[in-house]
């Protein structure tokens, strides 16, 4: 099938500077798009917490990704969700994108929402990221030399960052999307055993793997200083959405994009070649 370019010109980006915004982004304007970063520390500002200030975030737009931080199994993310949508449409939005978890209901009442809004959408339902252990919870495990979660022998389709803004960014720009739900994984199920595997291939020294009592895992999680919604969130998702429900592959970036999804080996060694765990500067502060 052949897709032809859509004339969207205009786009909110939500979570612009995060992992999937920050790419959406740039892969936006480099085809021209006028985008409009959706963030806290943009001007104008965008904060879930303050609807005030979506109006003006949505002037003069055509279209939006939706991201919702940090994730759309949080209380009350349904309601701020049903807020933006009845917003959107009241500023004369053509197009809604967003971003869904998989096997979390709370997300899929979200994404109920966007699809009975009377709006052209897109669903991009996603796994867990590679782009977790680069620039995410886990990046100081792997750096530390070994990956702490309380699930042991449960696969994880990893996606790959950069293909969900692929994703994201077809749909945004390309017709033959509409009203499509994609299922986005990587192409293999993944342990977190098979994750330090990998990353200890990759870096060049060994990344171990040992399960903990998931008690003690979030007191972990607290005790590194994350918010207090991020706590939640990783707590919510080890005592759920990883108890295996979502062991199963799905075809979601082939539908989209014609194309095989990203391998969690070719993400460790891409991120190993930049230095994304590299401890020469450790080591060189502990010699100091």
């Amino acid at each position: 099938m052949t897709n032809h370019t859509i004339s969207l010109d205009n786009i909110l980006v939500l979570g612009a500077t995060g992992k999937t915004g920050r790419r959406i982004a740039e892969k936006l304007r480099s085809i021209e798009k006028n985008v409009r970063a959706g963030s806290r520390s943009a001007q104008p500002a965008f904060d879930w917490n303050h609807e005030n200030g979506w109006d003006a975030c949505l002037e003069g737009m055509e279209a939006v990704y939706i991201n919702y931080a940090p994730d759309l199994a949080i209380p009350g993310a349904s309601d701020s969700i049903q807020s933006f949508v009845n917003k959107a449409k009241d500023h004369g939005i053509r197009k809604l994108v967003l971003l869904s978890g998989r096997g979390e209901e709370e997300a899929q009442a979200c994404e109920r929402i966007v699809q009975e809004s009377g709006v052209d959408w897109t669903i991009v339902r996603a796994s867990w990221f590679n782009q977790n252990f680069s620039e995410g919870a886990f990046v100081e495990m792997v750096l530390s030399g070994q990956i702490t979660t309380p699930v042991g022998d449960v696969g994880e389709p990893f996606v790959d960052v950069d293909d969900i803004a692929d994703v994201v960014v077809t749909a945004l720009t390309e017709s033959g999307h509409s009203t499509k739900l994609y299922e986005v994984t990587g192409p293999r199920l993944m342990t977190f055993k098979d994750v330090a595997k990998e990353l200890s291939e990759a870096c060049g020294r060994e990344v171990t793997f040992l399960e903990v009592p998931h008690d003690a895992f979030i007191e972990g999680v607290k005790k590194s200083g994350a918010p207090q919604d991020v706590v939640w969130m990783i707590d919510y998702l080890f005592n759920t959405v990883l108890d295996g429900r979502n062991a199963c592959l799905a075809d979601g970036i082939q539908q989209a994009l014609g194309r095989p999804p990203k391998d969690f080996r070719d993400f460790a060694l891409e991120e190993a070649a930049k230095g994304t765990w590299n401890l020469k500067a450790e080591i060189e502060l502990s010699h100091g």
